[in-house]
């Protein structure tokens, strides 16, 4: 059964967001990222990877919600198989997020913390992968 192991927050103050995670929750950082198109960090309880995040452009964003948004960006599920899943989410009508797939220079192979995008409902973004993220059980630093 796929299991939530991932949530990323769109920020504009990725380290205030961060310490408020850290401070209030007691989250430990795993790591940081800083590509061409995102700054940002990874938090986690043990079970879950926190992603707090600033996209630098609009197409690693995406672009309907663009780099100034701010709140949750997207959801990230641990599956035991990305094809089974795949047409899982073809056959609800979620579309591969191919543009932002690109922008980010993922979804390609499957290297950890390396997920498919997809728009699920409401335009949340869904990342399913098969190896989890960092600071996920069993994913270490």
């Amino acid at each position: 059964m796929p299991k939530i192991k991932h949530i990323a927050l769109s920020t504009q103050d990725v380290e205030g967001t961060a310490r408020f995670y850290i401070e209030v929750f007691g989250m430990k950082k795993m790591g940081s990222i800083d590509d061409p198109g995102t700054v940002g960090c990874f938090l986690s309880d043990g079970d879950i990877n926190l992603a707090i995040l600033n996209f630098k452009n609009d197409q690693a964003a995406g672009v309907e919600r663009g780099r100034g948004f701010s709140g949750i960006h997207h959801i990230g599920f641990e599956v035991e198989s990305l094809e089974a899943i795949f047409d899982k989410l073809a056959a609800a009508g979620a579309e591969r997020r191919h543009d932002v797939e690109q922008a980010l220079g993922v979804g390609h192979d499957h290297r950890p913390n390396v997920e498919v995008k997809f728009r699920g409902p409401d335009g949340i973004m869904l990342d399913v992968s098969e190896t989890g993220w960092v600071g996920t059980s069993g994913v270490g630093p």
